[in-house]
């Protein structure tokens, strides 16, 4: 590894050691100003003597740096909750409104068969109807770029989109794989478009006939299902997600011809993420009715803890609630730069062009990470579009009976989870050695590439052919031999507005964290030493401005949870309506919340922001320096209960 790999590896630990360094030197000499009191006298134009502790031997310049900077940090903390905060209001509105505009079909649909006509009413009140793909929208609610995402799976004529499903999993219980697959067979569309490959680990034994036994059950619920197998010695590779989504998909590639490429969708999932209908039916007429960027664009959509949360710890609850916080942070309406969060879905032909996933160290992330790749593969024009369908999760669970082992081993759980989701700050490395490249190849203005089978690597731009062979390869014919199956693409200059979106995202998830605790500690060191002292540079204000914006940021997030009771209230109603629908809404639970018993959620919020987010990303930060590897552990999830809903306000 090159010094330069090593230090855009270790950015985030670089800074962490720079802002200590950078405390402690302003600090220091602060303090011995205020500990040997120098003094500074003269005489006033009005002839009156005075005495000062003003004295140039303090930090200097680097005091301003510093203080700036504290203010820099701590305004950012507070805007973050203030995304989130209209983030999940916009969502929850607009979920509503779905939820609405199904009902309100419902009931036109129940009045069309009643009266055996179909009736005429107010527009405000009525669905409108389809547009050529069937989708229904409510005008007085909706605008055109809203209403492609109110689709009802059930209502959705035959698509020729194809959603290749990938459930990557290792020693995962087999009633989370089968219930993982009894929703998404539920669904009206699983027998003509899903195909689903199960990813499973050839070193866990017995993993081939768990994915035979499930193959059985579920042979004819989908348009395919099968396995791949994934070897746990290839060279290079770690032990996780992407390489078992890296392996899946250059398996399922070759199973596409080129007619068929640009009309694939593929989706990865955990094994215990719970899909509606309407995830794929949205992805399939946004895809259908934008195709100007039908195969640049990624998929995302928000996540919801509904399934668990009331078996689990308060400290576990709110740290994933605040985990959707950040999640749900970019996909507002109109949002650039849109980072996937477990479940995400891209088109083949963009899977093809960027040489599929990572499976270095690097990538233990590789939702994020797959994000940054194409979207630097792109130049920063990737398309990034929210699916307002929540995918239902499982919190993570220590395997305790209650007690308080019970709440110690999902606390540790969790914090094994927190760890592994800081470990990705790697990605910023990756994103800033991709921003390099691109600076590099920034004249190049067209690439070639091959179907992802056929590529020999997994970086994105080795799996580009040079400049001068795609100047060869245009004069041949397309349906010649060995270049029928090469496409050929524009690539547009770089977005420097959309780079910038990236940088300050990364810098928000990756370095902003324990940023945030030093300058909250070295500021409170500061006000200390220097308290007494005169302010010559006027800096006392920024540090009682710190003091309001950290106030603001807590209350800020305070209502964040309150919002989120609204948005969890329309999920889990949704979810158990449909499953209700689907039949097997009897073994499963729903996590209902209630704002007056769980009001010690929003106490938890400073205990839980540095237990969850600045401690394991320091812990993360500091261990890169050695090492870019991770001890890839199963999160375990909750087990299928064959119990009616339990409503969070039962719990003592």
């Amino acid at each position: 590894m090159g010094f330069l790999t090593w230090c855009s590896r270790c950015a985030t630990g670089l800074s962490m050691l720079v802002l200590i360094g950078l405390c402690y030197w302003v600090i220091s000499r602060e303090s011995m100003v205020e500990q040997h009191g120098f003094k500074f006298e003269g005489t006033s134009t009005e002839g009156e003597t005075y005495s000062s502790k003003t004295t140039s031997i303090g930090a200097g310049i680097w005091t301003l740096i510093f203080a700036y900077y504290c203010l820099l940090i701590h305004f950012m903390v507070a805007m973050f909750p203030i995304r989130a905060c209209w983030s999940i209001w916009s969502i929850t509105q607009s979920l509503k409104r779905g939820v609405q505009s199904r009902a309100m079909e419902v009931y036109k649909d129940a009045g069309h068969r009643r009266n055996s006509s179909s009736s005429s009413v107010a527009s405000s009140e009525t669905l409108a109807s389809s547009n050529r793909n069937g989708i229904s929208s409510t005008d007085s609610e909706l605008s055109d770029s809203q209403s492609e995402y109110y689709v009802d799976g059930k209502d959705v004529p035959e698509s020729p989109i194809i959603h290749a499903i990938v459930i990557p999993n290792y020693k995962e219980e087999m009633d989370t794989l089968r219930e993982t697959l009894d929703v998404l067979a539920s669904h009206p569309q699983a027998q003509s478009c899903y195909d689903v490959y199960l990813g499973m680990e050839l070193r866990e034994t017995g993993g081939e006939s768990k994915a035979l036994s499930l193959i059985q059950q579920f042979l004819k619920r989908f348009r395919s299902i099968d396995y791949t197998l994934h070897p746990g010695d290839i060279p290079g590779e770690a032990a996780g997600k992407g390489s078992n989504m890296a392996w899946a998909a250059r398996k399922l590639s070759s199973k596409y011809p080129m007619s068929m490429r640009k009309n694939v969708i593929v989706t990865g999932i955990d094994a215990d993420s719970h899909l509606s209908s309407r995830y794929f039916a949205q992805i399939s007429n946004m895809h259908m009715i934008h195709p100007d960027t039908a195969s640049t664009t990624l998929y995302a959509a928000p996540i919801i803890f509904d399934r668990n949360a009331h078996n689990v710890t308060a400290l576990v609850r709110v740290a994933d609630v605040l985990w959707c916080a950040a999640g749900m942070s970019g996909l507002y309406k109109g949002s650039a730069i849109a980072p996937p969060t477990s479940v995400y879905s891209l088109p083949l032909v963009l899977v093809d062009r960027v040489g599929g996933w990572d499976c270095d160290s690097d990538a233990i992330g590789e939702d994020l990470h797959m994000f940054i790749k194409c979207f630097f593969a792109l130049n920063g024009h990737l398309t990034c579009r929210t699916v307002l369908s929540p995918v239902s999760q499982t919190n993570v669970t220590g395997g305790g009976k209650g007690g308080l082992r019970g709440a110690y081993l999902d606390i540790r759980a969790r914090y094994s989870q927190a760890l592994r989701h800081m470990w990705g700050a790697l990605d910023s490395g990756f994103a800033l050695r991709k921003a390099a490249a691109m600076w590099k190849d920034r004249k190049y203005t067209s690439r070639a590439f091959r179907p992802l089978h056929r590529s020999t690597s997994g970086d994105n731009l080795d799996a580009y052919f040079p400049e001068s062979q795609v100047e060869e390869t245009s004069e041949v014919p397309v349906d010649n031999g060995v270049f029928s199956d090469i496409t050929r693409d524009t690539l547009k200059e770089p977005h420097w507005e959309h780079i910038f979106y990236m940088g300050h995202r990364l810098f928000e998830a990756h370095f902003l964290p324990l940023q945030m605790l030093i300058l909250v500690v070295a500021s409170a060191l500061y006000t200390f030493v220097t308290e007494g002292s005169d302010d010559p540079n006027n800096l006392s204000w920024i540090f009682s401005t710190c003091n309001v914006l950290r106030t603001m940021g807590f209350m800020e997030m305070a209502v964040y949870i309150f919002l989120y009771e609204s948005y969890h209230r329309v999920c889990v109603r949704t979810r158990e309506k449909d499953m209700v629908q689907a039949g097997l809404a009897d073994g499963m639970c729903f996590s209902h919340r209630s704002l007056k018993k769980n009001f010690v959620d929003y106490l938890l919020v400073p205990l839980v922001a540095p237990l969850y987010g600045a401690i394991p990303c320091a812990q993360a930060e500091i261990a890169h320096f050695w090492t870019a590897d991770l001890q890839y552990t199963v999160s375990k999830k909750a087990l299928r209960q064959r119990a009616k809903s339990v409503a969070v306000e039962d719990i003592a």
